[in-house]
């Protein structure tokens, strides 16, 4: 225990946890907010669309239905049936029910098989930047996350020599994010080829395939995943997806994975003792989403599209370097030439936390600083919100950086 004389002692794992700096700089900029202040948030990763109309219509087919009640702990066998066939049509990939686990978001099926295979002392390796919450599940879960820094140059990937250095006795993950948050990079054919290289010759190691934002792409190569490049990997590997960001379905909270069954049945007894089944009418939703098509989703990544370049020439118009991404809805501006200058009031910007800061008080628009995605300087936006309020984030953010000294 922690030691806490008075009331309920936390435990010690929780010492190495953080809140998710996502959700806090969504929180401050909404008590700005209420207390008046016009903010422009561009902190976290939500696409301002609604669901699609053949979703809802599901969902509330399925309320009048009464499909309101539990269902098996790890999804429906429609549900199941659904991601086997998206997974097949889509991806190449031939999975059974049995080896498909659906939760209440990705993140808790990441969480759940993270702490279905870590023993204290294991590691996972984590190409940084990456999503703010990997670092933390691994901790949790009594392992030890390696990141691994894999800078512009790099196209922010990791690359096989990198991953080669980086594996011990005591890898038991490496987390492969594409496209990727907070970045937009997607790893090739040919790269994902090389990494499998690597792999093959350490067969303790696992693979986590985050894959999604595999639906939010803007390049023509179209969307590669580490289980269709390497066969031979297949019984390593967790793919691990959801309806959130393409659907535009985050308050539904549907996430699912594929792979080996001891893998699948250690997580659903671990979701059995926390939350059980997720909502029973989400999956219904999910059902439809999977199996309904992605025509819309064109002219959604088409607007996507616009609002990053619109983003990308105002930022470096404005001195803030930025890679153009391949995929997801983020930048990932490098605000090193910020660095040393002094704000208005005489204080000095000394990192991409004091650059965010700024960013906030000054011109009220919110961004998470890089340190956070665990590659500094930099900063995160996301541009799925609406472009005029990009356009004014956009003008606001030039301003701010005009007045530095």
């Amino acid at each position: 225990m922690s030691g806490v004389q008075d009331g309920i002692g936390l435990a010690e794992r929780l010492r190495a946890v953080k809140p998710s700096p996502t959700i806090a700089i969504t929180q401050l900029a909404n008590e700005l907010r209420r207390a008046g202040r016009d903010i422009v948030g561009l902190s976290q990763g939500e696409p301002d669309f609604d669901t699609p109309d053949h979703i809802r219509a599901a969902a509330k087919a399925a309320i009048d239905a009464g499909a309101t009640r539990y269902t098996d702990v790890d999804g429906t066998p429609e549900l199941k049936q659904a991601i086997v066939r998206k997974f097949q049509r889509e991806n190449g990939l031939t999975y059974e029910p049995g080896e498909i686990s659906v939760g209440t978001g990705g993140k808790q099926v990441i969480a759940n098989a993270f702490s279905a295979t870590l023993d204290a002392g294991d590691e996972v390796i984590i190409p940084a930047p990456y999503w703010v919450s990997y670092p933390d599940m691994v901790r949790l879960a009594g392992g030890t996350p390696v990141t691994v820094a894999c800078g512009e140059a790099e196209g922010f990937k990791i690359g096989p020599a990198a991953l080669e250095a980086a594996i011990t006795p005591r890898t038991r993950w490496l987390v492969l994010n594409s496209p990727g948050n907070p970045t937009g990079s997607c790893y090739s054919a040919a790269e994902l080829k090389a990494l499998a290289a690597v792999l093959l010759r350490h067969p303790q190691v696992a693979v986590l395939s985050d894959d999604i934002y595999e639906h939010v792409l803007y390049q023509s190569e179209g969307f590669a995943t580490l289980a269709a490049i390497e066969p031979r990997l297949r019984e390593r590997i967790l793919v691990c997806n959801g309806v959130s960001k393409a659907y535009a379905m985050t308050g539904w909270r549907i996430g699912y994975a594929a792979g080996p069954k001891p893998l699948i049945r250690a997580m659903a007894m671990l979701q059995s003792q926390s939350t059980t089944n997720p909502s029973s009418v989400s999956q219904a939703a999910a059902v439809a989403a999977l199996d309904g098509g992605l025509d819309f989703l064109r002219a959604r990544n088409a607007v996507f599209r616009e609002r990053r370049d619109l983003c990308v020439e105002a930022f470096e118009a404005a001195g803030l370097p930025c890679r153009v991404p391949e995929g997801a809805f983020y930048l990932f501006p490098s605000c090193a030439g910020l660095i040393g200058r002094k704000r208005p009031d005489g204080r000095a910007i000394a990192s991409d936390v004091d650059v965010a800061t700024f960013l906030l008080e000054e011109v009220g628009v919110a961004v998470v600083p890089g340190s956070a995605f665990g590659l500094a300087p930099f900063f995160r936006i996301s541009f799925a919100t609406a472009t005029e309020r990009l356009r004014t984030a956009c003008d606001r953010i030039a301003s701010a950086c005009a007045v530095l000294r």
